[in-house]
């Protein structure tokens, strides 16, 4: 009896460990949640459900920080801030997680590290090397010393600590004078662009420092972490000489085999085709890991190839609008994460350790600043533009980071030391900027452009104020003869129609046009653009030459290719842009002697105006046209709901705020004018949009229309009428209303003279007899809507809002009068209410004298 329990005792307990062991080697549910699944429970068969929760946290919490405070994802979701929350990380973050999560994480950070490379292009360098070696050595050489001398107090210190290699303090040193030393060139792009100074002296010499500063730091960097790798100093040669033969072979082999690819699949002009985007993505990852093979990191691999890729045609932009998405967006946040998963602040927990920290900090910014003011003063800057290049290449960004995980890895840093480096380039990048906007405001940059003009004194006195007034309403009538025109796909006929006026008026006897449209070989580059504007606008002055100056904007994006778009050179992007060549084809039937020149700048969208006004003071121009937007928004994309009958494009907010900025940066720059096409406002819906008649050139003229009701705009309008009046195929005529109520008596007054000249004489200049006519009655819509017959007028009106006083406040009730001015927007609601009116609207605005 007692045989036989044991025996089903045994039994039992060997059906039970059978079963045991078979429900642990048995797959997880398949009917996933509905059996009991938990998702964040890490299954090595299955990672991906885990990894997808990890990748969401990372990129939500990334996009929430935006930049450039995403680098302290991984901080707060390290053990310095979420890692605190009980069972945080081992829930969302365990250990066996890890390996899968470093490894998208360290894809992201090859393939960023490629487009760094990309972004650098050699040629600005070459262009610029005088100034690039003597800004960039002292910028690197002071930084250098001093970060290898604290390295030593750093070294002692923390020598001991758990889970680092036992180096010379040779190699230490070296390590950390490069952490020192190094410029994130990719987060300078973006503060000079984000601040509008990469067309300035001051940003030329940063971005051609900070390549300088980029290449040389990975260069030792390489060095370092060679030493660090090699058992023994012949391994260390061997990976040396290696590296550097490799960096030949891509030079010298690769690239003209890469180069003769590109040509013969057109992807030079066209962009890169799938075949080369995929021949390219397998150079950087056998690259990497040959590098990796060798003895050295991947990173450098990856660099050199982005190095290596060319930028001719834009290709370098256009592969990067190829990759850069998914590289920014999901694998570059997963490395900011695991960075910050190793860094710990709670380590930072006694007096000595915060002393290095901030003695770290000091060290970094105090080094930087010195040795690129010291640079920049050598190349003759004064000492606010000295300092504030001393600041940009003070920025260290997620270059610098990587830098740190990389000396992490190779276990020249503990987790104590790396988190003091970390916080050191978290400060120094937060700081760059605000410092940047105090030490060189914008006021100071406009009172500076003055003054290198020779407008005013130092003390900001003028030089010439005579120059400032019109001493006579006579003393030119051409007011417009150097116009800075503002390009869009949407205004492109409407500006056309405009400037051909110019192109027209005045005609000498032996025309000969000069073109240096942006299509052809005379692009002004950035360093000599406002030398020869001022050499073309004085030569016109005096031989009756039309300077046309055109300039797109394009928006400044997150994306890493819009920022390349604007450290490219500007004479090739703008030479390759189809609307630039298109307009400059403007002055080929011109009547006059004409120079047209063009310019592509990317600025973020706030500030297109500011931009516009500043290229305005630059070039001297005389007059600003701006086309109005077909959606009423500031994209260019095309609309296809442009033909409703309910769009309206004064309805948009967008661009009437980009407007009125526009008015208020130029208000003592240059006078403005708004163009807006009669496509947009004519009333004559019934019209196919898709179908236009031409008359002949013969029977082609233009009535234009101008109202005037004593104000400084409306004076302005009338001598720019005059001055197209010359163009024999323009009828003028001239209809004076009641004073405006936004002008005072005594000003009313000096207009009426000014006005009452120009009636009595400068009418003899136009080409056709000008029509006056006069209505003792406010601007309304039956005063404002003569009989519009020609399908080419144009009514030229000014802007006339007070720009001072209560009447600003009383207009702000109304954001059509309030940007366009009260009469501009009766007669475009006149325009659009008429069923046989077909006229364009040019809107001016006089500049303050």
């Amino acid at each position: 009896m007692s045989s036989t329990s044991t025996l089903v005792v045994t039994s039992t307990v060997a059906a039970s460990a059978a079963a045991s062991s078979t429900a642990a080697s048995k797959a997880p549910a398949q009917a996933g949640i509905f059996e009991g699944l938990n998702p964040a429970a890490y299954n090595a068969s299955d990672p991906i459900v885990l990894f997808i929760i990890q990748a969401s946290i990372v990129l939500i919490l990334t996009r929430l920080l935006y930049w450039p405070l995403e680098v302290i994802t991984g901080i707060i979701l390290g053990p310095s801030v979420m890692g605190r929350i009980p069972n945080f990380t081992t829930t969302i973050f365990p250990t066996a997680s890890m390996p899968a999560f470093s490894l998208a994480a360290n894809i992201g950070l090859i393939f960023y590290l490629f487009l760094v490379g990309l972004e650098i292009d050699l040629r600005f360098l070459a262009r610029n090397w005088r100034v690039a070696i003597s800004v960039a050595s002292l910028d690197m050489c002071v930084p250098f010393g001093m970060g290898y001398a604290i390295a030593y107090g750093i070294y002692e210190q923390f020598k001991d600590e758990p889970g680092i290699k036992h180096i010379p303090f040779a190699t230490f040193g070296l390590f950390v004078a490069i952490a020192i030393s190094i410029t994130a060139f990719p987060v300078l792009c973006r503060i000079l662009s984000s601040l509008n100074l990469l067309n300035a002296n001051v940003g030329v010499i940063t971005l051609t420092s900070g390549i300088a500063n980029d290449v040389v730091g990975w260069v030792l960097l390489a060095l370092c972490v060679t030493l660090v790798n090699a058992g023994n100093g012949l391994s260390a040669l061997y990976v040396l000489l290696t590296t550097a033969g490799y960096a030949l072979f891509l030079a010298y082999a690769v690239r003209p085999a890469f180069m003769w690819m590109l040509r013969k699949s057109h992807s030079l002009e066209n962009g890169p085709s799938q075949t080369v985007v995929a021949i390219t993505v397998l150079m950087v990852m056998f690259s990497s890991f040959f590098t990796s093979i060798i003895g050295a990191h991947s990173v450098f691999g990856a660099f050199m190839i982005g190095l290596m890729c060319p930028h001719e045609g834009g290709f370098a932009i256009k592969l990067t609008e190829k990759l850069e998405d998914m590289i920014t967006t999901l694998f570059l946040p997963l490395y900011f994460a695991r960075s910050g998963l190793s860094t710990n602040l709670g380590l930072l927990d006694s007096g000595v350790t915060w002393g290095y920290v901030i003695a770290i900090i000091v060290v970094a910014f105090a080094s930087k600043i010195f040795g690129g003011t010291m640079g920049a003063r050598l190349n003759g800057l004064l000492w606010r533009e000295s300092a504030t290049i001393g600041v940009l290449m003070s920025c260290k960004g997620l270059v610098e980071l990587i830098v740190l995980n990389i000396g992490l890895q190779a276990r020249i840093l503990s987790t104590r030391t790396f988190t003091m480096f970390v916080v050191m380039a978290l400060v120094t990048t937060f700081t760059t900027t605000p410092l940047v906007s105090f030490i060189y405001p914008p006021s100071y940059q406009r009172k500076l452009e003055l003054w290198r003009q020779g407008k005013i004194d130092w003390d900001g006195n003028r030089l010439h104020p005579e120059e400032d007034h019109d001493t006579g309403a006579l003393k030119s009538v051409d007011v417009a003869d150097n116009l800075l025109v503002y390009l869009r796909a949407d205004g492109l006929s409407s500006l056309f129609n405009i400037v051909n006026l110019f192109t027209g008026a005045a005609p000498s006897s032996t025309p000969t046009s000069t073109i240096a449209a942006a299509a052809e070989k005379s692009i002004f580059t950035t360093a000599m653009r406002p030398s020869i504007e001022r050499t073309s606008t004085e030569r016109s002055s005096h031989h009756k030459r039309l300077c046309i100056n055109s300039i797109r904007l394009s928006e400044l994006s997150e994306r890493n290719s819009s920022v390349m778009k604007v450290s490219d050179p500007a004479e090739e992007y703008a030479g390759n842009d189809t609307m630039v060549k298109a307009f400059g084809t403007i002055a080929h039937t011109a009547a006059r002697d004409v120079i047209v020149s063009g310019d592509v700048a990317v600025v973020p969208e706030q500030s297109f105006a500011q931009t516009l006004s500043s290229r305005a003071s630059r070039n001297h121009s005389d007059l600003v046209l701006v086309p109005w937007s077909e959606t009423g928004t500031l994209s260019e994309l095309p609309s296809y709901t442009a033909g409703n009958n309910q769009l309206d494009p004064l309805a948009n907010r967008d661009y009437m705020r980009f407007v009125e900025d526009l008015f208020d940066a130029t208000t003592s720059i240059s006078n403005v004018g708004i163009v807006m096409d009669k496509t947009f406002i004519s009333a004559r819906k019934h019209q196919s949009a898709n179908v236009v008649t031409f008359t002949s050139a013969d029977s082609k003229e233009t009535n234009i229309h101008v109202f005037y009701t004593s104000t400084a705009d409306d004076l302005f309008a009338v001598k720019l009428a005059l001055q197209l009046a010359q163009n024999p195929r323009v009828r003028l005529t001239i209809t004076q209303l009641a004073t405006a109520a936004t002008v005072s008596s005594e000003d009313a007054h000096i207009h009426d003279t000014s006005f009452n000249d120009l009636r009595s004489h400068g009418s003899s200049l136009a080409a056709n007899a000008v029509t006056y006519s006069t209505l003792d009655e406010p601007a309304s819509s039956a005063s404002l809507i003569p009989n519009f017959e020609s399908q080419n007028a144009l009514c030229i009106v000014g802007r006339s809002v007070a720009r001072s006083g209560a009447e600003v406040t009383r207009v702000r009730s109304n954001d059509a009068a309030r940007s366009l001015g009260p009469v501009a927007t009766e007669l475009i609601g006149a325009l659009k209410k008429s069923a046989d009116a077909n006229a364009s609207v040019l809107i001016v605005q006089a500049k303050d004298t």
